[in-house]
């Protein structure tokens, strides 16, 4: 077997690819050993001694097939987790969503008139205050104070 690394070093600086990619006919290494220059290379990859290996990359059909089940809640128990539930989902980002939601039904609330103005800004301030765990606890809230009908 005879050394082709000079043969393969230069036809990935020509071609602009890694060494590993080059693939030389096993036939005809005797006729590619002879050759030492850039000019005689360039022609046997012109005559088809000297090809390129495609590139391979990893396949994503079991990324696909996770990512589908997780989509659908499977693969998110208490096995799969790392982190704390704060890492997972910050506290802050939580109150966020938390209170737009609350904000926007007093909005829908009062626009509707649901409520009038001066309920509005009471329970506004309840839902900055923290009161309201959630939209259902503010609904109930609404229920109980007799501010809404079921």
């Amino acid at each position: 077997m005879t050394d082709l690394s000079l043969q393969k070093r230069l036809v990935a600086e020509i071609l602009g690819v890694g060494v590993s990619r080059v693939r030389i006919d096993p036939a005809r290494a005797d006729e590619v050993a002879d050759v030492i220059t850039r000019e005689g290379i360039k022609k046997l990859i012109e005559d088809g001694v000297i090809t390129i290996k495609p590139v391979h990359a990893n396949s994503r059909a079991r990324w696909r097939h996770r990512h589908k089940q997780k989509l659908k809640g499977r693969m998110r128990g208490q096995g799969k987790r790392k982190g704390s539930r704060n890492a997972r989902m910050d506290s802050k980002t939580q109150w966020i969503c938390r209170i737009r939601k609350i904000r926007r039904y007093l909005k829908y609330l009062r626009d509707n008139g649901l409520i009038d103005r001066k309920t509005y800004r009471k329970l506004y301030r309840l839902a900055k205050g923290g009161v309201f765990h959630s939209l259902a606890s503010l609904r109930t809230h609404l229920v109980e104070k007799g501010i809404l009908k079921q």
